[in-house]
């Protein structure tokens, strides 16, 4: 099961940030503070998993974000890693190559792209187009 998804820039700033378990609000910035310092320090060369605390984080950097997952034991890490790429590519459709300021700047949109993929902890959707498809739509009623 996913507990959590961040993305983060390469300062360590946390531009989104999507819980699927209760976390107090008091835990969360040192809970986000301590996974992305734990990912942010490893070198290219190491793995992409990483064991922290009762929890494994799955992370891939793409220019200067991190996408960071927090997984259960129980999870395949190689599925995460490629839902992380999956999830990456749905948002270069929607926005044409995704930058930083997309991710700010619409953040709402992202949310709906996550949360059609991803619902309760658990993958939903991986095609592109079906997780597209309520942005389309409500795009389309706003233009139209």
């Amino acid at each position: 099961m996913i507990k959590f998804v961040l993305m983060v820039n390469q300062q360590g700033q946390t531009r989104l940030s999507r819980y699927y378990e209760p976390v107090e609000l008091s835990r969360r910035a040192a809970l986000e503070a301590a996974a992305v310092r734990c990912c942010l320090s490893r070198n290219k060369d190491q793995c992409s998993f990483v064991e922290y605390k009762d929890f494994r984080l799955v992370y891939r950097q793409y220019a200067a974000l991190y996408v960071v997952m927090g997984v259960t034991h129980s999870e395949n890490e190689l599925s995460i890693y490629e839902l992380i790429q999956n999830f990456v590519e749905v948002l270069d459709k929607y926005f044409s190559r995704v930058s930083e300021l997309d991710i700010m700047f619409n953040l709402d949109s992202v949310h709906v792209i996550l949360d059609e993929m991803i619902q309760n902890g658990h993958i939903v959707e991986t095609n592109k187009s079906r997780v597209l498809a309520p942005l389309t739509a409500i795009n389309k009623m706003v233009d139209g």
